[in-house]
C-alpha cells in the first residue's frame, strides 16, 4: 500500500489511512533517511491512535511510551545511536516487540535480525517535490 503526504497539512488523513490499513500487525519497522519525516509520520499516527502525550522521538531514550486514550501501550523505538546489539538485548526488547503493545521502530536496519518474523516494514520517502511517500 502506498500513502502520499502532499504536506504537513494532510499528514493527518495520511495517519487516519495508515491506521485504517494496520491490521494485526503489532510491530511496524520504519524506514528512510535521516529528515524523511518517520517521527513527525509517528507522531501522526500516534495522535490518530489517540495518543495525548507529548510525543518526541526517542533518540536518546531508545524507547518512549505513550498511552492512548483507551490505556493501551504504544512503545517507540529510535535505534539511531546503537552502538552494539547487546544495548537491545540489555534493554530486554522481546518484552516489547513479543508483548503484544504496538511498536513503532525507527533505524530498524540496525537490529533487523531480532524484529519479529511478521512485523511490518514501512519506507518513507521524501520525493523531488517536498512531498512524501509511505509505503507498506
Amino acid at each position: 500500500m502506498e500513502i502520499k503526504i502532499n504536506s504537513l497539512d494532510n499528514i493527518k488523513e495520511a495517519a487516519k489511512e495508515f491506521v485504517a490499513n494496520m491490521g494485526n500487525s503489532k510491530v511496524f519497522a520504519f524506514y528512510g533517511k535521516m529528515g524523511a519525516g518517520k517521527t513527525t509520520f509517528i507522531k501522526a499516527v500516534c495522535e490518530e491512535l489517540g495518543v495525548d502525550d507529548v510525543i518526541t522521538s526517542p533518540t536518546f531514550a531508545i524507547v518512549n511510551e505513550y498511552e492512548t486514550g483507551d490505556g493501551q501501550s504504544i512503545f517507540h523505538f529510535d535505534f539511531y545511536r546503537i552502538k552494539k546489539l547487546e544495548e537491545v538485548y540489555d534493554m530486554g526488547y522481546e518484552e516489547y516487540f513479543y508483548g503484544g503493545s504496538l511498536c513503532f521502530i525507527e533505524w530498524p536496519e540496525l537490529i533487523e535480525g531480532l524484529l519479529p518474523d511478521d512485523s511490518k516494514k514501512v519506507t518513507i520517502e521524501e520525493q523531488p517535490d517536498g512531498s512524501r511517500v509511505v509505503c507498506f
